[in-house]
């Protein structure tokens, strides 16, 4: 698991920051580098941060809720249904257990055009530290500062009386080891682009008895993009391309109460080999473009369950497609739109990551002003996710 290209691995940086970056990693992309079938796995892995405390609460679920601000991340077609000018700011201490000053913020804003559409825009910002730099004799160079920064633009429409459709494209600058020298060559900030394509459908609501019941069902592909590079072309990795679908019935018991259940199940959508060894040794890391993964990642991989150096006794387990996509499942409740609490679960295959936390959270509207606050509870000790809490703030300037 590695955050950076092949090459920058080379660098000589502080031990506290090789630490956190590679538990950023691992805590937010679905664990592809774990797999023997996919070594190095994707690049830029903080587009895979769920950003909302509210989804955050309901275990990581939200593709068919989309029903705010925050639908940019989760599905720019929930941007079609509403209404006004929103804008929210989630901030995270990421990764508390290490202590390492770590820290995610999200903004984004939505406004409504009549008769066009919601249009929407969000920056996002994952900081991971500053560092010493070393060269390959180990002597000290300039510090430097590592992070993640994408910008992009979301708009959402209604095709139909129940389906909405969305996209949106984002800039993606990754600054993570700059200016360093890995023998001929001299590393540089990554820079990208990636694409979204989203659907929402909601089945015609109807009544049981005297609860009224919504089904949603919603469908997103995002960061669809070129590879980002930190040194050379033929060192490229993949960007998270990622597809989300899931849904979300939502039951209104009466004019006070009012609960959504909702599912998402998520797969990363990228394939990278390791080319044959060459007569020195030495093998090079190959990744399908984006629009041959969206169909090749779906293929069974192989993954090792013990130490994989040729050396080490191995075993090998095969993973489907349905093996390698993580699990989110939540509930929300609501007191008269006012209070809100949540939980959810959140699961991942003990092969491809093993992550499996518990998710609670709260919420708060009133007036123009809503507020949001989720927490992990990691099922197993010393989890780097462990205790980590998320707080956003909304104004939504229709109410």
């Amino acid at each position: 698991m590695q955050p950076f290209n092949e090459s920058s691995r080379y660098i000589h940086m502080s031990r506290k920051f090789l630490a956190a970056a590679i538990f950023t990693v691992f805590c937010a992309s679905v664990a592809g580098q774990a797999a023997h079938a996919q070594v190095g796995g994707a690049a830029v892995v903080f587009l895979q941060i769920e950003p909302d405390s509210r989804s955050a609460g309901m275990g990581n679920a939200g593709v068919a809720i989309a029903d705010n601000a925050n639908a940019i991340f989760w599905n720019p077609a929930g941007l079609a249904r509403q209404e006004g000018t929103e804008l929210s700011l989630t901030h995270s201490n990421w990764l508390p257990e290490f202590n390492a000053g770590l820290f995610y913020e999200y903004l984004t804003a939505k406004h409504r055009v009549d008769g066009i559409g919601t249009f929407g825009a969000h920056l996002t910002y994952l900081f991971l530290g500053e560092h010493e730099g070393r060269d390959a004799q180990n002597n000290p160079t300039e510090d430097f500062k590592s992070y993640d920064l994408a910008a992009g633009a979301s708009y959402g429409t209604n095709v139909l009386k129940n389906l909405s459709l969305g996209t949106g494209i984002r800039m993606i600058y990754s600054n993570l080891a700059p200016g360093q020298s890995v023998g001929a060559q001299e590393t540089r900030a990554g820079v990208t682009i990636g694409f979204d394509l989203a659907a929402l459908y909601s089945v015609p609501r109807f009544q049981a008895g005297d609860t009224e019941v919504g089904i949603d069902l919603g469908f997103n592909l995002a960061n669809m993009g070129p590879k980002i590079q930190y040194s050379d072309q033929g060192q490229a990795d993949p960007i998270p391309q990622n597809l989300r679908f899931g849904y979300a019935f939502t039951f209104d018991f009466d004019e006070y109460n009012k609960l959504t259940l909702t599912q998402d199940f998520n797969k990363m959508l990228i394939r990278v080999r390791m080319s044959e060894k060459d007569s020195l040794g030495s093998s090079t890391r190959e990744a399908d473009p984006f629009y041959k993964a969206i169909f090749s990642g779906w293929q069974p991989i192989e993954v090792c369950t013990s130490v994989c150096n040729g050396e080490a006794e191995s075993v090998d387990e095969t993973l489907s497609a349905f093996d390698q996509m993580t699990i989110s499942m939540g509930f929300e409740y609501w007191y008269r739109d006012l209070f809100a609490l949540r939980a959810g679960y959140f699961y991942e295959n003990p092969y491809f990551g093993n992550r499996k936390f518990l998710t609670f959270g709260s919420g708060v509207r009133w007036n123009i002003i809503g507020a949001d606050f989720s927490y992990i509870y990691a099922l197993e000790e010393n989890h780097p996710l462990a205790n980590t809490m998320r707080f956003s703030l909304l104004v939504n300037f229709l109410r």
